[in-house]
């Protein structure tokens, strides 16, 4: 079982949650004009592993980098959202169009209907927005029925990745690896790293397809003809996850805030899944692994340092300290690697190890 559905009972018995978004959905989803605002994730992530007294002191000492929503454009309706799709000056107007769509039909369809939608764009916003998608879900699940503070976070999620949806260039696929870290391997990095993400992600001119670990080969499946075998699927994404996270200890010293995603991304796609039909499972996971394997080849260093010595951590030890750390993306690397622990026999300590690299590697005020 993935840690998404295993651990759907640890909701929040606090409230402290639902307070935290609702002081928080006043903010819009960036900032400075393309900085995300990682508020609701982090505090969803905090709350996730224990941290809740914690969470309204983040939100004070984080609210410099919140900016107010932006104002309105046009509205966005089942006739025009083609045209509106990419478009961030319609924030706010997208934002608006999913909080009604989340108030008029269950969350999970309308996750469903849209997931198709914006898959080809996972990398916009830096990931950021699928992200933040897995974060909300996580909550609803966790939550049941949804409160009206978690069905609002999905509308902001998935407002925010319309707003910012952009494909990546056409590139030649390569051959599969047989596993995600042979996959990460031969990943070809992209000569000039210089420059923001989205100048970054216009040079790649290749990118492996998603590597099929033990042999598995995308076979048809009762799930429709030429698709692959959903739970195949997801144990693909639970190794690039694994790949990710472990890659992340020896390479992070290349960008050490931006191979973040490199994990987490792809872990909000599997956090996903389980609100999602079965037959939507494999497009998503081949999303996932070509937004991973993207930021590894514009932000990823040529060489790997040494593996760092495994301390003698758990991983809610590892946790914690990244919560003193208080920086939002060593926050959310953690909680990525306590999922990665938590499908491990031994508590996965390169995991681990990964992240007491981050809270090392990334300024706290970053």
């Amino acid at each position: 079982m993935d840690p998404a559905t295993r651990n759907a009972g640890r909701g929040d018995t606090t409230g402290t949650l639902d307070e935290a978004l609702e002081r928080l959905h006043t903010s819009g989803p960036e900032r400075e004009g393309w900085l995300s605002n990682h508020a609701p994730m982090a505090v969803e992530a905090l709350v996730r592993h224990g941290q809740a007294p914690a969470v309204h002191r983040w939100i004070d000492a984080y609210r410099d980098k919140l900016e107010d929503m932006p104002g309105q454009d046009s509205p966005v309706s089942e006739s025009n959202w083609r045209e509106a799709l990419g478009d961030p000056r319609r924030l706010a107007d997208w934002i608006r169009y999913f909080a009604h769509q989340v108030e008029e039909h269950p969350w999970q369809e309308v996750l469903a209907l849209w997931w198709p939608r914006l898959l080809p764009g996972i990398s916009a916003g830096a990931t950021h927005p699928v992200i933040r998608t897995g974060h909300a879900v996580r909550a609803l699940l966790a939550d049941g029925g949804g409160t009206a503070p978690r069905r609002a976070e999905l509308a902001h999620a998935l407002g925010y990745w319309a707003a910012r949806h952009s494909a990546l260039p056409r590139i030649e696929h390569l051959p599969a690896e047989a596993s995600a870290e042979a996959g990460y391997d031969a990943v070809p990095l992209i000569a000039d790293q210089s420059g923001g993400i989205r100048e970054r992600l216009a040079r790649i001119t290749a990118l492996p397809q998603r590597p099929h670990p033990a042999g598995r080969t995308g076979q048809d499946s009762a799930d429709g003809p030429g698709s692959t075998d959903p739970d195949s699927a997801r144990a693909d994404l639970e190794e690039i996850v694994r790949a990710a996270t472990h890659r992340y200890a020896t390479h992070a010293h290349g960008a050490p805030v931006m191979l973040v995603h490199a994990a987490t991304a792809p872990n909000a796609v599997l956090r996903i899944l389980p609100a999602l039909p079965r037959t939507l499972w494999a497009a998503g996971v081949d999303a996932a692994w070509a937004a991973s394997s993207a930021v590894m080849a514009v932000y990823a260093p040529a060489q790997g340092a040494p593996v760092p010595s495994a301390l003698s951590v758990a991983p809610e030890e590892a946790f914690a300290r990244a919560a003193v750390h208080g920086n939002e993306h060593a926050i959310k690397f953690a909680d990525t690697a306590l999922d990665v622990a938590a499908l491990a026999d031994d508590e996965d300590p390169l995991a681990v190890t990964a992240v007491l690299r981050a809270t090392e590697l990334i300024e706290p005020g970053t």
